[in-house]
């Protein structure tokens, strides 16, 4: 019987593998995997795009030959791919990362075997595991006309600034979160939290969610141990901030929107 084609999202690091021709990038699609596999080499089913099979895999070193394949990092990735394919390699990456660290039961150190596409149990206890995600939340602050933007000391460029941003602890609310992050990056008082919207984050395993706040009170003090620059901007004076795949951006494009809108609305 002949093979089925299936769209392969193969991994080296924390790039993906990518053909390139005239008509741009694109996800192999072929009946045979594009990079050749080891005996050991793990599969992770995907949904399928398009009545077509998805499956990912990860290879710890570049082959003699590519076979026309260009590695580009995930990051990377979201401006070449259309958005079912980037959330497609975004979501093989996060279970790629959770196979290769779930080898072994966390309880009794026993080998864990895969029971169904996402979950694995141990074959000596029978621990059963699922993917991981780590909430984090991030922040558009407005005061008056003016929005708080932040520079993170582990953002790659050094003219970027974005949003508070931070991680969700245990027995937190997602708005206690927003509240406490706030305070301690930046040492300010907020109100009127609302949802905005939320981002899958496969850098390894997150999920970013946007809200919206008033500023209340207090003036800016960094935590500098994490921010290296913060300060107040207005739409027409804005820095540099983050590419158009973030929810930071999002959020900031649509306090833009918001603002030009109901300017034009007082004409």
């Amino acid at each position: 019987m002949e093979k089925k084609k299936t769209y392969w999202f193969v991994f080296m690091g924390n790039s993906i593998l990518l053909q390139h021709n005239e008509k741009g990038y694109q996800v192999p699609c072929s009946a045979e995997p594009p990079i050749p596999i080891k005996a050991w080499t793990s599969f992770q089913e995907l949904p399928e795009i398009d009545s077509i099979p998805c499956t990912a895999y990860s290879i710890s070193t570049p082959p003699t030959d590519m076979n026309g394949l260009e590695t580009i990092g995930l990051r990377e990735s979201w401006n070449l791919l259309p958005r079912a394919f980037y959330n497609q390699a975004g979501k093989a990456f996060e279970l790629l990362y959770w196979d290769s660290n779930t080898r072994y039961c966390g309880v009794c150190g026993g080998p864990m075997k895969r029971s169904t596409i996402i979950s694995k149990q141990c074959t000596h206890c029978g621990k059963e595991v699922w993917p991981q995600v780590s909430p984090a939340i991030i922040v558009r602050i407005r005061r008056d006309d003016k929005i708080l933007l932040v520079h993170a000391k582990n953002f790659q460029r050094k003219e970027i600034f974005g949003l508070v941003a931070g991680f969700v602890e245990t027995g937190e609310t997602l708005e206690d979160c927003v509240m406490r992050e706030v305070k301690e990056e930046v040492g300010l008082v907020i109100k009127n939290i609302k949802y905005f919207g939320s981002q899958p984050w496969p850098y390894p395993c997150g999920i970013m969610i946007g809200f919206t706040a008033d500023y209340v009170s207090g003036d800016i003090h960094l935590q500098e141990e994490e921010l290296s620059g913060a300060g107040w901007f207005d739409h027409e004076h804005l820095p540099q901030i983050p590419d158009k795949m973030s929810i930071a951006r999002q959020l900031i494009d649509n306090y833009i929107e918001e603002f030009t809108s109901s300017k034009k609305e007082t004409h």
